[in-house]
């Protein structure tokens, strides 16, 4: 079997992609902190204003799938584009809003350009690379998910602190506008062009399969975002509309059309459920711990939105660090990596709730940290290896929408720790103080990275 040779501007392509990608899972977490301001420059209510971080991540989470076999149908370069340049005019609408209606549209547009565009970067990277190239890119990928994530709350701790709180708010959306016009013109130049493909949009897109993936993912992802008011009615609609889904797409095979989500790419595609449902696991254990942490030194500790920014940020460092030297390594060691990365995780996490409940206020910060820092470098090891094995085996043909599903997955993951883990702050420390809250969401927080591990531990023993 041959394949073509290597595009020669594939890297400079990846860190185009890469930068554009960053962008979108950066607005994920950056907007948190700005949420004091918002409020006081639009005169909006707490609810309302809650909408513009709960907006983007439906509207995310809704359009992946959708967004991964657009790029599968019709082009990765096609896509990216459009997608790219969505979310640059809608950052710029997000960011002249003057009222809360207008800022909450736009977030919801906001967020769907991203979730459009966000599967483009795994698809490039299974176009683009070959062998242990491709885990190197993975590793790259998985060095900006995991510091896009982290690094949210101090940048936007930085904008809102230069441009004061009464419009600093608008900047965390007008940073977008330069790094998003030069990734739409480097993309222009540098992304491979598409192979044209005869068929018509109509024939290639599943809109009914669309509609009722999109409508169980809302209900899962609806009752997550609004859990503190008590939202929960939705979820049993989730299993029946995924029920129907899941025979619509079967029926979809059987009659020869496209799918949009073909599902024997988990029943015939080696890794990839098992590899879906770590990644799963694992997003839902840590990224609720940078929300936990934030509230807790803000509250309880008395630190600016900056300053426990600042506490999570190593966990970003090291994980940047390590998670490119992973993705080089994993046709080496496999799942063994993924393996060592989920117990450095759950390790670190432990040593910080221990610490919680021991430290004296004034080492406390340093020594979160540091722990911090260890969850950081195994954390690198788990996204990149575990990306390049899931991905391993999908065919050309459906790389976009398979990243895509894995994708959904983590931002499902990512909803579902965050609402356990406020919610286990919350309650504990409403009974035995913040201390002992935080230390018991960072002990939920280990639980559901054993279960990572436990998933990792049993795919490589099978």
């Amino acid at each position: 079997m041959t394949h073509d040779p290597p595009d020669p501007r594939r890297w400079k392509a990846l860190a185009v992609s890469l930068s554009a990608g960053f962008m979108g899972l950066l607005d994920v977490s950056i907007v948190n902190v700005a949420l004091p301001s918002m409020q006081s420059g639009l005169q909006a209510s707490p609810g309302a204003v809650q909408w513009v971080v709960s907006g983007y991540a439906l509207a995310f989470g809704l359009t992946l799938v959708a967004g991964g076999r657009l790029g599968d149908a019709l082009g990765r370069r096609t896509m990216f584009l459009l997608a790219l340049g969505g979310f640059v005019l809608t950052s710029a609408l997000a960011g002249m809003a003057t009222d809360t209606t207008t800022l909450v549209v736009a977030r919801l547009l906001q967020g769907a350009s991203a979730g459009l565009l966000t599967p483009q970067n795994t698809g490039l990277i299974q176009d683009l690379f070959r062998g242990p190239e491709r885990g190197r890119a993975f590793g790259l990928f998985g060095a900006c998910a995991g510091v896009s994530t982290a690094v949210g709350p101090v940048l936007g701790g930085l904008i809102i602190a230069a441009f004061g709180v009464e419009h600093g708010w608008r900047w965390v959306f007008f940073v977008n506008l330069p790094i998003g016009v030069l990734a739409l013109v480097f993309a222009v130049r540098l992304l491979p062009v598409d192979r044209r493909r005869p068929a018509r949009i109509r024939d290639e897109i599943d809109f009914l399969g669309a509609l009722l993936l999109g409508l169980a993912v809302l209900c899962v992802l609806l009752p997550l975002v609004l859990f503190e008011d008590g939202v929960w009615w939705p979820l049993p609609f989730a299993a029946v509309f995924g029920w129907a889904f899941v025979r619509w797409e079967r029926y979809t095979v059987r009659s020869g059309r496209s799918p949009l989500l073909d599902t024997r790419l988990f029943t015939d595609t080696a890794g990839y459920s098992s590899g879906a449902a770590i990644g799963a696991a694992y997003f839902c254990g840590f990224t609720g711990v940078f929300v936990v942490v934030s509230m807790f030194f803000q509250s309880g500790e008395g630190y600016t939105a900056l300053e426990s920014g600042l506490v999570v940020t190593p966990f970003a460092l090291a994980s940047a660090v390590s998670a490119p030297l992973a993705g080089r390594r994993v046709a080496d060691f496999g799942r063994r990596l993924t393996i060592v990365g989920l117990c450095l995780v759950a390790a670190g996490f432990a040593v910080a709730g221990a610490l919680v409940l021991t430290v004296p206020p004034q080492g406390l910060g340093l020594s979160v940290t540091l722990a911090l820092a260890v969850a950081g470098l195994g954390g690198g090891m788990v996204i990149s290896p575990n990306t390049t094995m899931t991905l391993e085996n999908v065919r050309g043909e459906m790389a976009g929408v398979a990243g895509a599903v894995l994708q959904t997955g983590q931002r499902i993951g990512t909803a579902i720790g965050a609402a356990l883990l406020v919610a286990a702050l919350h309650v504990v420390a409403a009974e035995a103080g913040d201390r002992a809250g935080l230390a018991a969401a960072l002990g939920c927080a280990v639980l559901l990275v054993l279960v990572a591990l436990g998933l990792a531990v049993r795919e490589r023993r099978g």
